[in-house]
């Protein structure tokens, strides 16, 4: 029975894929044919979109945003002037990059005692962490709060990560808020679809927000018809098969969200899927992490899972006050949750976040990530840490999933090197672990890749750790993921053949569209 659905699952999610594909060749096709007859019947509209092309390519050029993304779309109108022309006109401008089907609609408004009480904490933070002070400072002033009294709990597996959520889903009482990328059906799905199916018939509120892209090939429309009868409230993010023509497909939720009564939330890099707990191995040992947050912080990550479901249309049963936490946990330092979403061109708190991190760091910076697509502020910012004395390490997979962006990943190995910054890959399989730790004191545990995608197009999120002993966790995990994987060197590295060099100079130019 399950082989069967399993098909039936695979064959809708390709049918649904080839759709979109044969939608967009289509409108490709159509402007190609519409470019070479405009060329052969009507010259002078040819050549006054050639030059239309030429003041498109300068405003691309004076734009604000990212310079892979104007890089991308000026070799394109260049290279073919009126196709690339209609195709930027069509997909690239600000207006078709921003404009998403959302309801503009404000985050639960914050209390005048939070904002008072987050400005007192950063004082604090300042006089037992100077450095770091800035960094509360900046996502303050993106409006996410900084909170104490707040029980951080390291996961550095899938495995540890589940037992306990699993545990306390079995416990809830009031409501469960679940936002995933990746929702598949497997033997992990089916505990906690379960649980889902006896805390709904107990009339616990639960809701259910995933991401169409991530999930359609691994859970089923029945399903989710399942879920909505046993009495689970269930919303897709952006179904791929809608505007194809403008790309809104391109942004994607990628923000792992899991809220249980108000008092705990996690995140982190942990999609809900057999792999991620290594019940079924994919590309060798799946290395992940999480973090849950119990007590004051846990609010953090609640609102940003309101806010999203209500600009989807999705309902509440009860007002703000209902979903906050019930009381404050005594525990060590800080924590600042923190989300971001391709909505505001200008206002990126993720890649700021990392981008201060690294010219705060003042004795050493380790990342991990799955992807490596860096911007040159970024890669500048890393560079100039290493050479100003940082350790500055990035941590990869040695198994990659795609071989794609493995391979445009090395495109940044020879500066990165050069300068001094050390680039670790993990020899047991695929690190999907996205954390960053400076100097002891700091760490983010979240969603977020060093990549175009997640800086600039995708929904994120992650939480800021300030002097904690979660800190010193993510510590200890990250340099043990480090024994584990092999260092790479640039004398060798320069040595390797000519057709992954230009593989990887060819790939950069287009990362922002994998």
């Amino acid at each position: 029975m399950k082989i069967k659905q399993t098909t039936e699952r695979r064959i809708s999610a390709a049918l649904r894929i080839g759709l979109v594909a044969l939608l967009l060749c289509t409108n490709v096709a159509i402007v190609v044919l519409l470019s070479v007859f405009l060329q052969t019947h009507a010259v002078l509209v040819y050549l006054a979109l050639q030059m239309i092309g030429l003041i498109v390519t300068v405003g691309i050029q004076g734009r604000w945003g990212s310079p892979s993304y104007k890089t991308a779309w000026t070799i394109l109108v260049l290279g073919f002037p009126v196709t690339g022309v209609i195709l930027y006109l069509l997909w690239g401008g600000s207006a078709q990059r921003k404009k998403q089907m959302l309801q503009p609609m404000a985050p639960p408004p914050h209390k005048d005692y939070e904002r008072t009480r987050s400005q007192d904490y950063i004082q604090r933070l300042e006089e037992g962490f100077p450095t770091w002070g800035r960094e509360a400072k900046l996502l303050l002033k993106h409006d996410f709060m900084l909170y104490k009294n707040t029980a951080v709990t390291y996961f550095p597996t899938g495995e540890e990560f589940f037992a306990d959520v699993l545990s306390r889903l079995e416990r809830a009482e009031h409501f469960i808020f679940l936002e995933y990328f990746i929702v598949a059906e497997g033997k992990l799905w089916d505990r906690i679809y379960a649980i889902l199916r006896d805390r709904a018939s107990r009339g616990v509120e639960v809701k259910l927000l995933f991401d169409d892209f991530g999930s359609m090939t691994r859970f089923s429309d029945q399903m989710v018809g399942a879920l909505r009868q046993c009495g689970v409230d269930v919303l897709v993010f952006n179904p791929v098969h809608q505007y194809v023509n403008r790309l809104y497909f391109n942004y994607r939720d990628h923000r792992k969200i899991l809220c249980i009564d108000g008092d705990f939330a996690y995140t982190g890099g942990i999609n809900l899927a057999d792999e991620y707990a290594n019940i079924v191995k994919r590309f060798g040992h799946w290395k992940d992490s999480a973090c849950l947050l119990e007590g004051e912080g846990a609010w953090g990550l609640t609102r940003q899972f309101i806010h999203l479901w209500q600009r989807l249309g999705g309902e509440l049963q009860s007002e703000y006050d209902y979903y906050r936490p019930h009381g404050p946990v005594q525990a060590e330092g800080w924590c600042q949750p923190f989300c971001d979403g391709p909505n505001n061109p200008l206002d990126n708190p993720a890649e700021e976040v990392y981008l201060q991190a690294v010219s705060t760091a003042r004795s050493f910076l380790y990342i991990t990530t799955p992807y490596l697509a860096l911007e040159d502020s970024m890669l500048s910012a890393l560079c100039t840490a290493a050479d100003s004395g940082v350790e500055v390490c990035l941590l990869m997979p040695g198994i990659p999933d795609h071989k794609y962006t493995y391979l445009a990943a090395g495109a940044y190995y020879d500066r990165l090197l050069s300068h001094g910054v050390r680039l670790f890959e993990y020899t047991p399989g695929f690190l999907h672990s996205k954390t960053l730790v400076a100097d002891g004191e700091m760490a983010v545990v979240g969603t977020i890749n060093m990549d175009y995608r997640s800086f600039q197009l995708h929904y994120e999120c992650g939480v800021a750790l300030y002097g904690m002993p979660a800190v010193e966790h993510v510590l200890r995990d990250v340099r043990d993921v480090m024994a584990q994987s092999r260092e790479i060197l640039l004398p060798k590295w320069r040595k390797r053949n000519i057709f992954r060099k230009l593989s990887e100079s060819v790939l950069r130019i287009f990362t922002i569209w994998m």
